[in-house]
């Protein structure tokens, strides 16, 4: 649970109040009455809490020295631009960033998003029941977020269970967009370590320079493929390993359906594995609906090209109870993210202040009483 503590440097400033969690000391803004840690990851510690103005339940994310690592604060510094604009009732919302005590030292960083009950990765592998219906409800509303980031020129680049936040009423919501980018943007590498590799696209994991929106497509497909079997459908223990798992079940790869590799290694490689007849998909899912393996079949795809897309996918028959093309909106204005992979920390921290800046536009005008 979350335990009243004095401030770590015996400074108390105003505004603030002092809870420690998991060994770790949350500076928070007083309206906030946390509850108690529910999950910590590589990239922070959240906890549930109410604000006490609103009586609205909300989730707060500590980044905890978010510019110790480089890539990492620019991964911040994208999240706080992506989430100010992104509305879509399938897309996590962002309610505040607390504004720091200190401007120009700040070292932590405090994201205050609406509060879910769990996320998929644990109901797949709880002893829930999981019928068509749920499944169909899921992936419904993961295309349906996903055509939203689409249209807004946002490619994901990390969907994965755990990051699809679900409440009792099976809501669910995408979240973690500090891996996205628009999908214009040039020379911006997915690195192996941040990557989730069990639902990393073929042509990531070839290295192919160009790429676009059916790598997310693929990931549907992975997420899909583990709701309808319980379990991770490519479990690749490193890259070479995966690509192996992917050729034993969609089976040995046509000469055309290789053309998209640039990389004449990558292409070689694929060429030497043992031949594959591959693995129907209805005896890897003997109790899965007939077109819920059709439109798998879809998304598994090795060529991108030949992958279905998100709007054909939200189009086709298995999700005619759910789709109304009426009521999938898309985002009005497609978004910029392109920053600069170069900038240096006094920078990115000059950045993440003014998208604070926004939910705090009484700090711009008097400073709000926070030191520089």
């Amino acid at each position: 649970m979350a335990t009243p503590v004095k401030p770590p440097n015996g400074i108390h400033y105003q505004g603030k109040h002092y809870y420690s969690m998991w060994q770790t000391t949350f500076e928070i803004d007083t309206k906030y009455v946390p509850i108690k840690p529910i999950g910590r990851g590589a990239y922070g510690i959240v906890c549930s809490s109410v604000n006490r103005e609103t009586n609205e339940k909300v989730a707060i994310k500590k980044i905890n020295n978010a510019f110790e690592n480089r890539v990492d604060a620019l991964r911040t510094l994208r999240e706080l631009k992506l989430l100010r604009h992104l509305r879509h009732e399938n897309v996590i919302a962002s309610k505040d960033v607390m504004m720091p005590t200190h401007r120009r030292s700040f070292k932590d960083v405090y994201l205050v998003y609406e509060l879910m009950d769990t996320d998929l990765h644990q109901i797949i592998k709880s002893s829930q029941v999981l019928t068509n219906d749920h499944c169909q409800y899921f992936l419904f509303q993961l295309l349906r977020g996903l055509k939203y980031l689409h249209s807004a020129n946002i490619l994901h680049r990390d969907l994965k269970p755990g990051n699809l936040l679900i409440n009792a009423n099976c809501d669910l919501k995408i979240c973690d967009f500090g891996l996205a980018r628009t999908s214009n943007a040039k020379g911006q590498f997915m690195t192996e370590y941040v990557v989730t590799r069990w639902y990393r696209a073929p042509e990531l994991l070839l290295c192919c320079d160009n790429y676009g929106t059916s790598i997310d497509v693929w990931s549907v497909g992975c997420i899909f493929a583990e709701l309808l079997g319980r379990k991770p459908i490519f479990p690749g223990t490193e890259c070479l390993n995966q690509l192996k798992l992917i050729i034993n079940i969609l089976g040995s790869q046509k000469e055309e359906d290789l053309e998209f590799i640039d990389n004449p290694k990558a292409r070689k490689y694929i060429k030497s594995l043992p031949y594959s007849l591959g693995s129907p998909f209805s005896h890897l899912y003997p109790n899965a609906h007939p077109l819920a393996i059709d439109l798998l079949q879809k998304m598994l795809v090795f060529d991108p090209s030949k992958r279905i897309s998100v709007t054909e996918a939200l189009q086709h028959p298995y999700m005619a109870p759910l789709y109304d093309p009426n009521s999938n909106p898309s985002a009005q204005v497609p978004l910029d993210l392109d920053i600069d992979e170069d900038l240096g920390e006094e920078m990115i921290r000059e950045k993440m202040w003014k998208e604070m800046l926004h939910y705090h536009p009484e700090a711009a005008t008097a400073n709000g009483g926070v030191c520089l």
